[in-house]
């Protein structure tokens, strides 16, 4: 245990040390012109456009407004995603015939950039948030199908047949073997599908929007305006952090038995 936590610390140090190093080239760069501040603006006018946007929104908008519908947006596509894609994923993992009807949809829209039928969302939902949802959901849908399907194939088959042989039906066995196996693997697929739901959504606000966290971003490349590109980037890669933070806290607290069976 006490070499575990050893480990542990020499692992977060050298994190913290790298971030220091990252931020320490960053301001030197800045500091000695080597680039054009257009190009990379330096630490401090990041800060001050932070808190100048703190302060007064961006574009008549608050950042907490920003904020908050793009974790709508976010979070509802999740949501939606984790009530379908897990039931699915589980039917397409146990039935081979399910799988044979599902799976290969999945596989076909899952490699294509958002981009390629972000459009098509337009024409079919409109520029609402509908067709921005669609889009985070269909992101986040197929890492968690895929994350379910894998689960249950790799169920070991001695704990599914000694429950038959002592008479449990398909129902006990779905919920005391196969659901409790499967977990740590879907939540798994489900940070995946949260990630990549969220790197979607500077796409899914690049058309028709006038909010969100990554329409900020775009706006901002729009006029070269970089230090409000780097304060847009950096909030994204934070909240992009507390959101897997949290996520692996409920993951400890419902999947505690994850690494020991």
């Amino acid at each position: 245990m006490k070499e575990k936590n050893k480990i542990v610390k020499g692992s977060n140090k050298l994190t913290i040390a790298t971030w220091m190093g990252i931020f320490g080239i960053w301001y030197f760069v800045t500091k000695l012109n080597l680039v054009q501040s257009v190009l990379v603006p330096s630490p401090d006018e990041v800060w001050i456009t932070f808190l100048n946007i703190l302060k007064d929104g961006y574009n008549g908008t608050p950042l907490i407004m920003h904020l908050g519908i793009s974790f709508k947006r976010l979070f509802v596509a999740s949501f939606f995603a984790v009530l379908t894609a897990i039931p699915l994923g589980l039917l397409s993992g146990y039935f081979e015939k399910i799988r044979a009807v599902v799976d290969s949809v999945i596989q076909f829209y899952r490699p294509l950039p958002p981009l390629a039928y972000y459009t098509l969302l337009i024409l079919w939902f409109g520029i609402d948030e509908t067709s921005k949802v669609t889009l985070l959901f269909l992101a986040a849908f197929a890492p968690i199908y895929i994350a379910c399907v894998s689960a249950v194939t790799k169920i070991n088959q001695d704990y599914i047949l000694s429950a038959e042989s002592l008479g449990a039906n398909h129902r006990k066995i779905f919920f005391h073997i196969v659901l409790p196996a499967t977990m740590p693997e879907t939540f798994t697929g489900l940070r995946t599908a949260v990630g990549v739901a969220y790197t979607t959504l500077v796409a899914s606000e690049m058309v028709a929007a006038t909010s969100g966290i990554g329409w900020m971003v775009i706006d901002a490349s729009r006029y070269l305006k970089s230090n409000v590109m780097f304060v847009g980037i950096i909030i994204m890669g934070i909240t992009g952090i507390l959101i897997d933070v949290v996520l692996r806290l409920l993951e400890k607290k419902l999947v505690y038995w994850k690494g020991y069976v």
